[in-house]
């Protein structure tokens, strides 16, 4: 009966610890409204007292752009609803309007950057959007591959303001001095602790770290490496990664081969025993 549990948790390949299509909670949904222009952004501006006022208007790398009427005008390093503001105000100040209406927003985000590394799917460098969080850029890059860990890694700049330039074409340092790291567990974040789920800044890097693997051999049907996905894995647990035990192993004499500061252990494990990463765990064959 137990050959037989270890046999249904096997051959099942692991589910991506962020799916690739999250269904966002409503109060971590991404909202334009603070989000910081920067170069190459591309903005509607939507007039309702004058409709050939509105349109799309890219911002050039200089941090500005002409606006009709008004002229050129800066906008880099300002929230939408400051563009808004500044825009009205020129208006009236030029005395074209009394009280314009008009809306700023944002059709393509160019300015802003994160890079997403390691254990997913499609690694790279993706647009910021909005108050953009960690599950939905996971997303963007396709989720986690089965090989990753229950760990991603934040590494972002303490400098203030953040600002990427858009020719940039790698992430930046995280040695450098003025780096901060943040640490999320993927798995609590999978599980619903939506406190894992990090809000994100332009700059930000995103290391999805490798799990590393246990080894299993002996008398299991499919012999080899595993990754580790979760912590705590019991001998159990293992076992059932390389497909169960066959019918000639035995339970009872069960190894684990581990090295500790350079010395090798071999201990005798309980099915209920927690493994460690690089371990190798055995399973002889049965006397009779």
């Amino acid at each position: 009966m137990l050959t037989l549990g270890l046999t249904v948790l096997a051959g099942a390949q692991a589910p991506p610890l962020v799916p690739p299509s999250p269904q966002m909670p409503e109060q971590t949904a991404p909202t334009q409204a603070s989000y910081i222009v920067g170069p190459l952004d591309v903005l509607i501006i939507t007039s309702y007292d004058q409709p050939e006022l509105t349109g799309k208007f890219t911002v050039e790398i200089d941090g500005t752009f002409s606006y009709p009427l008004i002229g050129r005008v800066r906008v880099s390093g300002l929230t939408l609803r400051d563009v808004e503001s500044l825009l009205k105000k020129a208006l009236v100040e030029q005395r074209f309007f009394i009280d314009p209406q008009l809306t700023v927003a944002i059709e393509q985000y160019r300015s802003q950057k994160v890079y997403i590394v390691g254990e997913v799917r499609t690694p790279g460098a993706y647009p910021l959007s909005g108050d953009m969080r960690l599950v939905e850029a996971l997303a963007l890059a396709g989720s986690t591959t089965p090989t990753a860990s229950g760990e991603a890694v934040i590494v972002r700049s303490t400098s203030e303001p953040v600002v990427v330039d858009p020719a940039r074409l790698h992430p930046p340092d995280p040695n450098a001095p003025n780096a901060d790291v943040v640490r999320v567990d993927l798995r609590e974040l999978e599980n619903g602790d939506l406190s894992q789920n990090v809000p994100l800044k332009s700059g930000d890097t995103i290391f999805v770290v490798r799990a590393e693997n246990v080894y299993v051999f002996g008398q299991v049907k499919s012999p080899g490496a595993y990754p580790l996905r979760q912590k705590n894995t019991t001998v159990l647990q293992a076992l059932s990664l390389a497909g169960g035990v066959t019918d000639r192993g035995s339970l009872g004499r069960v190894q684990i081969v581990r090295i500790l500061n350079g010395k090798k252990q071999e201990i005798r494990a309980q099915l209920t025993d927690f493994v460690m990463p690089r371990d190798t765990i055995i399973v002889p064959e049965r006397f009779f």
